[in-house]
């Protein structure tokens, strides 16, 4: 390599990224250019942020570890997305990840922006030895109560698997009827790393479902509150009743449903 001296701004840029050993950064420190400075102070930074991240990542892997440890390799992460929602299905995830990723900033999904979260699912979906979805819909929801579906959509997700994990991470539920030893953890989305990528996977997968729903009922803006019961959504229940997508054993969607028909009560009387 040419010397330093020797080198414009860009091209010392090139190098020291390409080559940031503490001799190439020593000897951008003590340049007597102010631009090749603040190139090594924004490298020292960076290499400070990203040794911030690896420290908390391997914080999300503490109970993986003491499972690969025991010769556990194959951890499948399971988490779901949309239990609170008045309407559309819950949907969840089941992810095994490999013992070596590059997934930077991954956290719970509740923790982040929608962009990251967009970003973060292609990278799952790229680094993951194998991932699945489960859902439930609405109908079953109804049947069998929010937990009950919630336990299914999860079950569903593990089955969809094509690699078999030789155990289940799962956010504070058990499975019944899995007969893979499992780990229950209560906030687990905040504390593993698979179940948090998981939860990625099945928060971006229903937020998009609920996009493409939006066009079939348009009037409740599903695109936007993403079937939650935001007080826009509560307006037009009110004024409509539900949809077919709606959860009608959730008392929010029985109040809408009863205020409807008495509007429409209302109305054929006035008639």
């Amino acid at each position: 390599m040419e010397p330093l001296s020797q080198m414009n701004i860009r091209e010392v840029e090139e190098a020291l990224y390409k080559n940031p050993s503490p001799r190439m950064l020593s000897a951008c420190q003590n340049d007597p250019r102010q631009g090749v400075r603040q190139l090594a102070v924004r490298l020292v930074k960076y290499q400070q942020a990203q040794a911030l991240e690896e420290t908390r990542i391997q914080k999300l892997l503490v109970e993986e570890q003491k499972l690969w440890n025991q010769g556990y390799l194959l951890l499948a992460g399971i988490d779901e997305a949309g239990r609170g929602p008045l309407a559309g299905p819950v949907v969840a995830a089941a992810c095994i990840l490999p013992a070596q990723f590059d997934l930077s900033g991954l956290n719970d999904s509740k923790m982040l922006t929608e962009s990251k979260r967009e970003k973060l699912y292609t990278q799952i979906q790229a680094q993951a030895i194998d991932y699945a979805i489960g859902s439930a819909e609405p109908a079953e929801i109804d049947a069998l109560n929010i937990l009950q579906a919630t336990k299914l959509a999860m079950k569903r997700a593990v089955e969809g698997l094509t690699v078999r994990p030789h155990y289940l991470l799962i956010d504070a539920l058990r499975l019944p009827g899995i007969h893979i030893p499992q780990l229950p953890l209560v906030r687990g989305d905040q504390i593993s790393a698979t179940i948090a990528a998981a939860s990625i996977l099945a928060k971006v997968t229903r937020d998009r479902l609920m996009v493409e729903l939006h066009a079939l009922y348009p009037e409740y803006t599903f695109s936007k509150n993403k079937g939650y019961g935001t007080s826009e959504h509560m307006q037009v229940l009110r004024r409509l009743g539900p949809c077919p997508l709606h959860r009608r054993s959730f008392a929010p969607v029985k109040q809408g449903t009863s205020v409807s028909l008495e509007r429409k009560v209302g109305d054929a009387a006035e008639c």
